[in-house]
């Protein structure tokens, strides 16, 4: 693995997860990998848990981590290629990261979409052109439209919860996961939220080699690109989409195609007990942060279907798994 932008830089998401669950077993197995290097985790976006965990994930694997909050103590970059920087920009891109480049032997970086100009923000230019010009292996911690490493956590946190059967075929015994069915529902927000979770989400289900029967349910309008969601069911009613499900990830994103409106905020898109009645018993999932109340109830949050504490600690073995599978790659 060079760089990890999205599911497309994985060859086998199912090895990558049992790495990562093999690194919860055993966190120091590879403490010394990354020995006498440096990780920088470049923050042009706030973070708690990518941050932290990624920084933990760094430290288990022997590296330096170096955090730096460029939105808020470094010059203001400028991307586009021949701009005329006579505004605020103060840096381009073509210098700053070739020094990045020296200093770092994997460089991580986050960036959230303007929510403006879809077009801008679904070129994914601020982390390809870190990609162009750093010339070292670059780890997406959140981009304009994507968060792999957040996905990947999920991948692992449904891998645990899958039961597995024991079955006997001539005279051999084989283990066989059964099919969950996996349910993606938007929830009402405050505010209009980037489409990046839930298409990583999406992205990451429908290619984990039909392991997942996929649903994704939202109101008319709240469409995500097809790009991501291609081989999913669109449902519009929600509690059709949670009939049998066996886990429901929550997740508000904001309009596509009229980019980053919010048209609808009717709470009876809130998960609730009643909701999760209709489930098969479903586990509940959420990226957090969460609007308390507004997402999720706070009966479904702090009751025992949520796995969501379990999956924001898995976040520290998915960064760890993928930053071992670039030092390893080097």
């Amino acid at each position: 693995m060079r760089n990890f932008i999205s599911v497309h830089d994985v060859k086998d998401i199912n090895a990558l997860v049992e790495k990562a669950l093999a690194y919860k077993h055993d966190p120091f197995k590879d403490r010394n990998l990354g020995a006498d290097k440096r990780i920088g985790l470049l923050f042009l976006n706030p973070s708690l848990r990518t941050r932290l965990s990624t920084q933990v994930a760094a430290r288990n694997l022997g590296l330096e981590p170096i955090v730096f909050n460029v939105d808020k103590e470094g010059w203001m970059l400028e991307f586009e290629e021949g701009a005329i920087m006579s505004g605020n920009t103060v840096e381009h891109i073509k210098d700053a990261a070739p020094i990045l480049g020296q200093y770092f032997d994997i460089l991580c970086i986050r960036t959230f979409p303007s929510l403006k100009n879809r077009e801008d923000d679904y070129s994914e230019m601020y982390i390809q052109q870190f990609i162009k010009y750093a010339g070292v292996p670059v780890i997406s911690l959140e981009s304009a439209t994507l968060h792999p490493l957040q996905s990947l956590t999920d991948i692992i946190t449904m891998t645990e919860h899958i039961p597995v059967t024991t079955g006997e075929t001539d005279g051999k015994f084989h283990t066989v996961s059964a099919k969950p069915k996996v349910v993606l529902t938007w929830a009402p927000h405050v505010k209009a939220l980037p489409q990046c979770v839930a298409n990583s989400f999406a992205q990451w289900v429908n290619a984990w080699d039909g392991k997942a029967e996929f649903v994704i349910t939202h109101p008319e309008d709240y469409e995500l690109s097809e790009e991501f969601t291609k081989g999913a069911t669109i449902i519009h009613d929600q509690d059709e989409a949670l009939k049998n499900a066996d886990f429901v990830y929550v997740k508000n994103w904001s309009t596509f195609k009229d980019y980053g409106k919010i048209y609808e905020n009717d709470p009876k898109w809130m998960l609730t007990e009643e909701k999760l009645k209709l489930t098969n018993n479903a586990k509940v999932m959420h990226c957090l942060p969460v609007r308390r109340n507004v997402e999720l109830s706070d009966e479904v949050l702090d009751g025992p279907n949520s796995i969501v504490t379990q999956e924001a600690g898995n976040r520290v073995w998915a960064a760890q798994a993928v930053i071992s599978e670039i030092l390893k790659g080097e």
